[in-house]
């Protein structure tokens, strides 16, 4: 019989308690050098029956841990004095067997949610939190009348009509506006809102499209026109890919900025809690007013607008445009504002504990990702770090 046969038989008679006082030895003396640890992870998955170890479960691992976890503690308390050998062995061998199945179980997390279908329940103590998964299309289009439609449940096609427009909802996810007959109450005003956790796309009656953030609204009158300029109000952030109209320049209210174009790709992002509002320009040109001052913004500049005064740098536009693409992409970014991207996008509450980490973080992750794994990204440079009770994140260094 081969040497890891024999330890195979070993392993599963001291998991199954039938293993003698020394067996129990002979087994420890095995595990005392570091290049075994390689065998001790192999019988782990031999003894949880697993041909593939890339289906290993956490909560199987959980188990033969915490079986190993409770046996060894009797024993080592239970140990006489003047055995003082193989009380140590048996401390060593804990320890290596929590190592690895720690190890395997990191290697399991994403599985665990989608392949694990054993009836056992996982011990109390390795339960895994429940994950909190990323935001997703929807958001609520609220008419001139008051009626509000949630757009994450409505059906595709045709969703509304309101003085001459008939407003669509398309397989793609988008809201769109056509002008049907001439508009009956150009003055009637609608407002496609996100809530935290959602994002959306519409298209105006000027072929206009407008992607809204999360926690974001867009404000505009069915007609769009409003004393010969195509208005629209914005609170949080969008993204515009502007219709050309030269008789009609389209014009972007914050609550401290207007922006005009006349036919451009521009982000904006005016969040309330922001200390600065950021417009980037990725074509064409807009021009920025504010306080009696106005600034004119070129391709591939931004302009930060604080105090009343703006500020104009260049700038890589990809960032400023990620999360339309669904991506978190940041560069030299503080923790704060790492946070509030996570606060929108997960629908999530941020508390800090103690000082916080003057530490700029760079890096680049899905925004499909479950909120875990980008807080991991963020965590592995060990400047900081996350408790996660619900769906509040404490911070701290």
């Amino acid at each position: 019989m081969k040497p890891s046969d024999q330890l195979h038989i070993l392993f599963k008679k001291y998991l199954d308690n039938t293993a003698t006082l020394e067996e129990t030895q002979r087994l420890m003396n095995y595990f005392q050098l570091d290049e075994d640890q390689d065998a001790l992870k192999a019988i782990i998955i031999d003894v949880l029956e697993i041909e593939d170890e890339s289906y290993a479960t956490n909560a199987a691992i959980a188990e033969v841990l915490a079986k190993v976890d409770r046996d060894l503690f009797i024993q080592i308390h239970s140990a006489a004095e003047d055995v003082p050998a193989a009380t140590h062995k048996t401390v060593k061998l804990w320890l290596r067997i929590a190592t690895v199945a720690a190890a395997l179980a990191v290697i399991c997390t994403g599985i665990y949610f989608f392949s694990y279908k054993s009836e056992k329940v996982p011990t109390a103590a390795y339960v895994v939190p429940e994950e909190i998964k990323p935001g997703d299309f929807g958001a609520t289009l609220t008419l001139a009348n008051g009626r509000k439609i949630s757009l994450a449940n409505a059906s595709n096609g045709e969703i509304g009509r309101e003085s001459g427009i008939i407003i669509s909802k398309t397989g793609d996810g988008r809201l769109v506006y056509e002008i049907n007959e001439k508009v009956a109450d150009p003055n009637a005003s609608n407002t496609l809102s996100t809530a935290r956790g959602e994002t959306y796309q519409v298209r105006l009656p000027d072929g206009s499209l407008v992607y809204l953030n999360a926690a974001s609204s867009l404000t505009y009158t069915t007609s769009l026109i409003e004393n010969g300029k195509r208005m629209v109000k914005l609170i949080g952030e969008g993204y515009f890919e502007v219709a050309k109209d030269k008789q009609h320049p389209f014009i972007v209210k914050t609550n401290n900025q207007q922006v005009e174009v006349l036919g451009t790709h521009f982000n904006i992002s005016s969040y309330a809690d922001d200390e600065v509002e950021k417009t980037t320009l990725l074509e064409g040109s807009v021009k920025l007013s504010t306080a009696g001052s106005s600034k004119v913004l070129r391709p591939g500049q931004q302009a930060k607008l604080s105090g009343g005064k703006i500020q104009i740098n260049e700038t890589d536009t990809d960032l400023a445009v990620a999360w339309k693409n669904n991506e978190f992409v940041i560069e030299s970014e503080h923790i704060e504002n790492i946070m509030k991207m996570i606060e929108r996008w997960y629908n999530v509450e941020v508390i800090y504990n103690g000082e916080k980490t003057k530490q700029r973080f760079s890096g680049k992750v899905s925004r499909f990702d479950n909120m875990t794994k980008v807080l991991e990204i963020v965590e592995s440079t060990g400047e900081a770090h996350f408790d996660v009770k619900g769906r509040t994140i404490y911070v701290s260094k």
